[in-house]
């Protein structure tokens, strides 16, 4: 009896637990074509989340773009992540975000790098 009751007891918290997990994926894709970035390094880095020991868990991933633009973080904790981009030809994309469901897709639209501007070009 004793032993069904802890199986209970644990199959009833696990699902607390799964409910602060995130699956995580990041979509990079080109603003201008929409196609996929591939090779792109994407870094994330987990800010702070609820009830979260900083110092027991990974906090930090660096990883590339697949050919479809996509990284897959399969389990990290839900709250606050800094997601920054950064491809050849692109600019460098960074912000912040809220994780909150058990999965979650972040579509990232990377721009061209815009035109260098001169003030000396202007006095001419």
């Amino acid at each position: 009896m004793r032993t069904l009751l802890g199986i209970t007891l644990l199959l009833c918290a696990t699902p607390a637990f799964t409910a602060d997990i995130t699956k995580l994926t990041v979509q990079v894709n080109s603003a201008d074509t929409g196609k996929p970035v591939d090779r792109a390094s994407v870094v994330i880095k987990f800010r702070h989340g609820r009830n979260i020991n900083l110092k027991k868990i990974v906090t930090n991933w660096e990883t590339k773009t697949n050919q479809e633009g996509n990284v897959t973080i399969p389990s990290m904790p839900q709250g606050e992540v800094q997601i920054q981009v950064i491809a050849q030809h692109f600019q460098t994309f960074g912000d912040i975000y809220q994780l909150t469901e058990p999965e979650q897709t972040i579509s990232i639209k990377l721009n061209r790098p815009q035109p260098q501007y001169s003030e000396d070009a202007k006095h001419r």
